[in-house]
């Protein structure tokens, strides 16, 4: 687990935060995977398992099928998942225009990504009635993010009293935290031989770190964008419990597979889990799985061995002060994407 050891420890030193807190559980190597074959599970192996193993076990060609989602139920998995996005004070969204010919409007994973671009349009006319919003994920999904941009809006001035002009093929994007970007990005370039070095004792390094990063930057085969491509984590050994299925919590336990959003949210958590598990589990190497929100919602809206109704995101949870989620202000303005642009504002009609 060294490589993901490692890989935190170059975040870790490129936001200037302090170590990350935790056991050594991740100080033996790990595996990624991020193909076709889903977190790692042999087909005819069952990605529940757990104490129902040889219910699951079925013979090639036999592999029992669960139904595809309907959109309904993918509005309602993605639905306590916030994102952000500047706003005036009666909800409208601020769309952006980069140049003449291109409006956009961002909705951002990280609220103080948010923020920071609120600031910089407030720096420009601090005299603007401009706020962050929070939506719900499930509702902006389909209606928004992945619907046809071509349809119309109004736009006008913010503040402006005025009925505003119809305009089309305003670019909706969403903006994933750059550390959770760039940790995808490290995650499928680090090699073991990477991972080695470092296990041999070799400091890390500013130099190391940077020379990671630039690997990462510019050889990752996805998540090449800075919006619209979310990394979603999870580590196949990973499971919740939750209570039994009616609302007083009566009947069996349901067995849950968490993904995460925040590379550093799901390993502190698997370095809690660790430092509860029996000794015979200690040396468990940690499967970690990556892919994009995208494709994983494509895949749940397909037939598929995989029991997505059993999955649970978990949102962004920020960590306290030193536990490596909490982002200085300078870092946070610095991974605005828009904070080269030279930005006009209008709003469009509430989201």
């Amino acid at each position: 687990m060294t490589m993901i050891k490692s890989l935190l420890a170059t975040l870790l030193l490129l936001v200037t935060l302090s170590p990350c807190k935790g056991s050594g559980a991740f100080s033996r190597g790990i595996s990624v995977n991020t193909g076709t074959s889903l977190f790692g599970i042999p087909r005819g192996g069952g990605l529940f398992g757990g104490n129902k193993q040889e219910k699951n076990e079925a013979a090639p060609g036999d592999q029992q099928k669960y139904p595809a989602m309907s959109q309904k139920e993918v509005e309602e998995w993605l639905e306590h998942i916030p994102v952000f996005a500047v706003t005036d004070s009666s909800g409208a969204g601020v769309v952006l225009k980069p140049d003449n010919e291109t409006s956009v409007f961002y909705f951002f994973m990280s609220p103080m990504m948010a923020n920071a671009t609120l600031n910089q349009l407030k720096g420009q006319n601090s005299e603007m009635d401009l706020r962050v919003s929070a939506f719900s994920l499930g509702k902006i999904w389909f209606n928004i993010l992945n619907a046809d941009n071509d349809r119309e809006v109004m736009l006008k001035a913010p503040g402006s009293d005025g009925e505003g002009h119809p305009t089309k093929g305003v670019e909706y994007r969403l903006v994933p935290d750059t550390r959770d970007l760039l940790g995808a990005r490290m995650l499928l370039t680090m090699n073991p031989e990477d991972g080695e070095k470092l296990k041999a004792g070799e400091a890390m390094t500013p130099e190391i770190a940077q020379a990671a990063i630039k690997k990462a930057m510019t050889e990752s085969p996805k998540f090449n964008t800075t919006y619209n491509e979310i990394p979603v984590f999870m580590i196949a050994q990973m499971r919740m419990q939750k209570q039994g299925g009616d609302k007083e919590g009566n009947g069996e336990p349901v067995t849950l597979l968490p993904m995460y959003f925040s590379l550093q949210n799901m390993v502190s958590t698997w370095q809690q889990f660790m430092t509860q598990a029996p000794a015979d589990v200690q040396n468990v190497e940690p499967a970690i799985n990556l892919m994009s929100l995208h494709d994983l919602i494509d895949m749940m809206q397909k037939e598929s061995e995989i029991d997505f109704r059993n999955v649970v995101l978990v949102p962004p949870v920020p960590a306290a002060d030193g536990e490596g989620r909490s982002m200085p202000a300078q870092a946070a303005g610095t991974a605005d994407p828009m904070a080269s642009m030279g930005m006009g504002g209008s709003t469009l009609g509430d989201i």
